[in-house]
């Protein structure tokens, strides 16, 4: 199951290549939503190979994810990948330049099963598709607005 939106921005590139690989702010915010995320700090906060380790509550039990920067393109995006309980997904953040003060910012994520309690999960997910690319736009839509250039 794929979701993807984009959202243009009136800043320069590498204003918003800043603000999407704040990698400690999108931990922060985890954190005050009741998240326990760690990072590897072994690793560089910008190659490939970083890696996150997160604990949250999801219907009622705590559920562990495993998450890593398998990409990065410097001043253009990155990648990740993450696992949890049988479902991998692969986030996707790239920028392209419209002019020297617009961004475009395309936001995709690729949930792909790989159990089949986790294919009836994803299934389940399809049904309201809908709502969720809804709620997937509206958040990026939020990120995009508050940005300040």
């Amino acid at each position: 199951m794929k979701l993807s939106t984009r959202e243009d921005i009136d800043a320069p590139i590498d204003d918003v290549y800043q603000a999407v690989t704040d990698f400690d702010g999108f931990e922060r915010q985890l954190l005050r939503r009741g998240i326990d995320i760690t990072r590897d700090e072994t690793q560089p906060m910008d190659v490939p190979g970083l890696c996150w380790n997160a604990r949250f509550p999801w219907r009622g039990r705590a559920h562990d994810l495993d998450a890593e920067l398998v990409e990065i393109n410097q001043g253009q995006g990155y990648a990740i990948e993450s696992r949890s309980g049988g479902i991998v997904c692969l986030g996707v953040v790239d920028l392209v330049a419209l002019s020297k003060s617009r961004t475009r910012l395309f936001v995709s994520l690729d949930l792909k099963p790989t159990t089949l309690s986790s294919r009836l999960l994803v299934q389940s997910l399809k049904l309201t598709k809908g709502s969720l690319g809804r709620r997937f736009k509206s958040r990026v839509s939020e990120f995009a607005a508050g940005f300040t250039a």
